[in-house]
Parts: C-alpha cells; structure tokens; sequence
C-alpha cells in the first residue's frame, strides 16, 4: 500500500477531530459505548476523507530535440585510431564444401 500523502494526513485528522466535536455536542452523550461509537464512526470518516484526496500525478519531463552532433565526431576513422594496414586481421574466405 502506498503511503499516504501528507494532504491526506491532514484532511483526514482535521475530519476526525471536527466530526468528534461535532457529533458529542449534537448527541450530548456522556455514556461510555456512546462515546466509543461516535470515536469509531468519525475514524471511519476520517479514513474515507483521507483515501478519497486525490493523489498528485507525477511531474512529465519535458520533451526536448536531442543535440545533433556531426557524423564525424561520433566515428572515428582508422587514421585516427592509430590503426594501419599490418594490425588490421586479415579477411577471412568462407571454407568450400
């Protein structure tokens, strides 16, 4: 599972603790098991909040024409390379049946 965006996080602890006041002071419970229940309910909210934030798409990079270079530079030549005909191996005939 991915991990969790820091919007997440903070959308879904804000829904928690809002949703906890909000719920105890309209039910004015003062109970135990209505206490729980209202805490399990706005975790449950908080959760849904918190996977329903949409995540970032990630960064495109941007396209760019690759530099040209000039034929000559990318090959080097035999002169170049120091090579001469006696180091070159020789080619080599295919044997006949």
């Amino acid at each position: 599972m991915p991990r969790p965006t820091v919007a997440q996080l903070a959308y879904g602890s804000a829904t928690v603790i809002c949703s906890t006041i909000a719920m105890l002071l309209l039910s004015r419970t003062s109970a135990g098991p209505g206490v729980g229940v209202i805490a399990v309910s706005a975790l449950i909210l908080g959760v849904f909040v918190a996977m329903s934030v949409p995540k970032p798409k990630p960064a495109a990079p941007a396209p760019g024409p690759a530099p040209e270079r000039p034929l000559a530079a990318t090959l080097a030549s035999p002169a170049a390379s120091g090579a001469t005909e006696s180091t070159r191996e020789p080619v080599r005939e295919p044997a006949g049946p």
